[in-house]
């Protein structure tokens, strides 16, 4: 008897967190909601948010970046970007370092893809880190430098990594010349205080034409150092396949998630429910095996 109650049991949880599941999968269907297009209830759309259609890596290859740029460096100084020019190749990355999601993911896939690479910062070429934010400070450049030059483990490499800040036309000036797209976007509190865009990092010859593009946010140690041979000697390489990762998966004007999420979402809970499907079947199978054999009458024993 306990053994049956104890499978009615589990059988009835079961079926309560399959519903429960289902619930879920369908809010998260109806939060969908591309940028300011779609509301609450309405049927998802597998269309990007609108938002993100500015948010583009359009590649712009063999194209001068603007060495005259003027940005503030990790130390508090002005520099020109064409500072960093004229003797080596360089890595450049456009984030903003209050980042809440996918910049640390490009700056940690690119220090651990360094790692691997033969050649050092400051010796064999230079890490250009740009604040796409004009807000943010040196002070907060300098943080994130001490940060990654920690994890990157070669703090004699110190004077090859450049975390840089600046104005809104020196940033502008700079994005437009990399393809570089993004979108400023309210954050949860209201404020405009988040960056959509897309994540990629340039690799720029010495006299800082743009080489390569590497799209995302882990690198091939092989490819980073042989684009960055290619790079030093002039080179420029070939388009790559434009698959995005964007940084927007939170539609803050809404306060629901965005299409990416729901729809992990969305297939989480269908692998669950199979999952739970199979076991309930088979636990029901098992279940009318075992009555049909407790039903039949053990004959021989009554006769004796």
């Amino acid at each position: 008897m306990s053994e049956t109650i104890r499978k009615s049991r589990t059988a009835t949880a079961a079926l309560a967190l399959a519903a429960g599941l289902v619930l879920a999968l369908s809010t998260a269907s109806a939060q969908v909601s591309p940028y300011g297009e779609k509301q609450m209830g309405e049927p998802a759309s597998d269309q990007l948010p609108t938002v993100l259609k500015k948010a583009t890596i359009v590649q712009k290859l063999n194209t001068q970046i603007p060495l005259d740029g003027q940005f503030v460096d990790d130390t508090g100084q002005t520099v020109r970007m064409g500072d960093y020019f004229g003797k080596r190749p360089a890595i450049l990355s456009l984030v903003y370092y209050n980042c809440p999601m996918l910049c640390s993911e490009e700056l940690d896939g690119l220090v651990s893809a360094l790692k691997m690479v033969k050649f050092k910062p400051g010796r064999d070429f230079d890490v250009i880190v740009v604040s796409i934010d004009p807000s943010e400070t040196p002070e907060l450049a300098a943080q994130k430098k001490t940060f990654y030059l920690k994890r990157y483990g070669h703090p004699e490499t110190a004077n090859g990594w450049h975390f840089l800040t600046g104005g809104e036309t020196a940033i502008s000036a700079l994005a437009n010349a990399t393809g570089f797209g993004y979108v400023r976007v309210p954050g949860p509190d209201g404020k405009m205080t988040q960056f959509a865009h897309a994540s990629a990092i340039q690799l720029l010859t010495p006299d800082g034409r743009i080489s390569q593009y590497y799209l995302g946010v882990e690198f091939s140690p092989n490819d980073l150092q042989l684009g960055l041979v290619e790079a030093s000697d002039h080179k420029i390489g070939s388009p790559v396949d434009n698959i995005l990762t964007y940084c927007y998966h939170y539609d803050p004007m809404l306060n629901r998630h965005s299409l990416i999420i729901a729809r992990i979402v969305q297939l989480g809970c269908l692998v669950t429910l199979l999952c739970l499907g199979s076991f309930m079947i088979v636990m029901f199978r098992r279940d009318r095996k075992r009555a049909k054999t407790t039903s039949v009458p053990n004959w021989k024993n009554a006769i004796g």
